[in-house]
């Protein structure tokens, strides 16, 4: 039995809150000092686990601050998590926050070789791809001009295309797909579908449940840190919306 390509183990996340509003740094020693600084502990994720198989796209759901993000920093590698694992096998590409990796004074072109480098490619292999990296992303002229002048919109069609023209073995996406013209929406999915024809494997986060039954052959429902339900799309879809009537 083949292994799953992301497993998240018994996954806890926690971060310490300052809770003394303070506007200098004397003030903040004067109050850790005399021991009135005030730390709280916030759990993001409590004990979370699922698996993701090979080829298949698994969508993340719940509210605003349930846990989605921090599970795909932790998968990624970007939080060491406070206990348990997360580990997935091959190249893991993260699209996490829009923009992450770029240069804003650099040109889109100079940019995609700096965020390919990021990523762990060669030179030599991004220079063989720039092209088709550049066509696909439809920035036209705008390649040449720096990233400060971008829109969203643009920043989400460069990102994407570096992120699936060099075709990960993970692709992690956190509401990407919401950002740009309907056009450049659906091109995105389609490409996301044809990755998972070549055997890539997909998480997925978005508050747009219509693009979660569309894409996700699974889902995993998070509430205030921990798995509310794991299971097949329509399934849980159908749980989270009942649970917010």
């Amino acid at each position: 039995m083949t292994a799953p390509m992301v497993t998240v183990s018994h996954v806890s996340m926690d971060f310490r809150l300052d809770r003394n509003a303070t506007s200098n740094l004397k003030e903040w020693a004067v109050n850790a000092l005399s021991g009135r600084r005030r730390v709280e502990t916030f759990h993001a994720l409590e004990d979370v686990s699922f698996d993701v198989e090979q080829g298949t796209v698994m969508g993340l759901i719940g509210h605003n601050g349930a846990g989605k993000s921090t599970v795909l920093k932790v998968i990624s590698g970007i939080y060491r998590p406070t206990a348990g694992s997360a580990t997935a096998r091959g190249r893991v590409v993260p699209m996490l926050e829009l923009g992450s990796g770029f240069d804003p004074d650099l040109s889109g072109r100079e940019n995609i070789l700096l965020n390919g480098s990021i990523l762990g490619y060669t030179k030599d292999y991004l220079y063989s791809h720039l092209q088709e990296i550049i066509d696909y992303s439809e920035l036209g002229e705008f390649i040449q001009q720096p990233l400060k002048t971008y829109s969203s919109g643009m920043l989400a069609r460069l990102a994407f295309s570096i992120a699936t023209v060099v075709e990960p073995d993970v692709l992690i996406v956190d509401e990407i797909l919401a950002v740009g013209d309907e056009h450049f929406q659906r091109k995105s999915r389609a490409r996301m579908m044809e990755l998972m024809g070549g055997g890539a494997t997909v998480l997925f986060v978005s508050h747009d449940l219509s693009q979660i039954r569309e894409m996700c052959s699974s889902v995993v429902w998070l509430d205030h840190g921990r798995v509310r339900q794991w299971g097949e799309t329509e399934e849980v879809c159908r749980a989270y919306e009942e649970s917010v009537l």
